[in-house]
């Protein structure tokens, strides 16, 4: 996990190293803020997609994983100020794998057949704010729902299970122009039931498209 956050975050000093795309003349004097440039009225928006690899952490019961993560998210985002876009989403993630570990050891145990894992689907809300020349900061929270696979914290009894709960996370990154834009996000999945905590903190590398 430290390894995966370092690696991140020196991708987030390079982006921000970057120096901002010069501009024509008509917009000579428009921070380069991609998304919230102020040639875009408010009111307007835009569909965008976006896509994340990662690095998923849980820690409870009978888990001490750190899990590659994956995550598809797409919706519509619109500017309510100069500097700052709201919007609704949709997507999928996967939580990935998770080790069993020894009881009495607290080290991996073999690893069976059975599949310890967590994936769902989200719904919610987004926003961006532009603080500057194209680095922004995020934040989204909605619905998930989920699917899992898991022993519970007790009896280590098997358990296939579904049900609906949240979702939240925050990011920072930048917007090379008014299209593409790199940054890293934390989310929390929150997946509880029947003694069974399958429940993900992620730190993600997400690339964003809007059209």
């Amino acid at each position: 996990m430290k390894k995966t956050l370092l690696a991140l975050a020196m991708a987030t000093s390079g982006l921000i190293a970057i120096p901002a795309f010069a501009q024509d003349s008509n917009s000579s004097s428009t921070a380069a803020n991609g998304n919230y440039q102020p040639y875009q009225p408010v009111g307007s928006g835009n569909w965008f997609i976006n896509g994340s690899v990662g690095q998923g952490h849980v820690a409870t019961g009978p888990y001490d994983d750190h899990p590659t993560t994956y995550g598809l998210n797409g919706g519509y985002r619109w500017k309510v100020g100069q500097d700052m876009g709201l919007g609704l989403e949709v997507g999928y993630n996967d939580q990935g794998n998770y080790t069993l570990k020894n009881v009495f050891n607290s080290q991996p145990v073999n690893q069976t057949s059975e599949r310890n894992d967590l994936r769902g689907w989200t719904a919610g809300v987004n926003g961006k704010i532009d603080i500057w020349q194209g680095l922004y900061v995020s934040g989204r929270a909605g619905v998930y729902g989920w699917k899992g696979h898991g022993y519970d914290n007790d009896t280590l009894n098997r358990h296939h299970l579904n049900d609906t709960s949240w979702y939240g996370g925050a990011g920072v990154g930048y917007d090379f122009n008014q299209h593409f834009s790199l940054g890293l996000t934390y989310d929390y999945f929150d997946a509880k039931k029947s003694g069974v905590d399958l429940s993900t903190d992620t730190a993600s590398l997400t690339a964003e498209y809007r059209f």
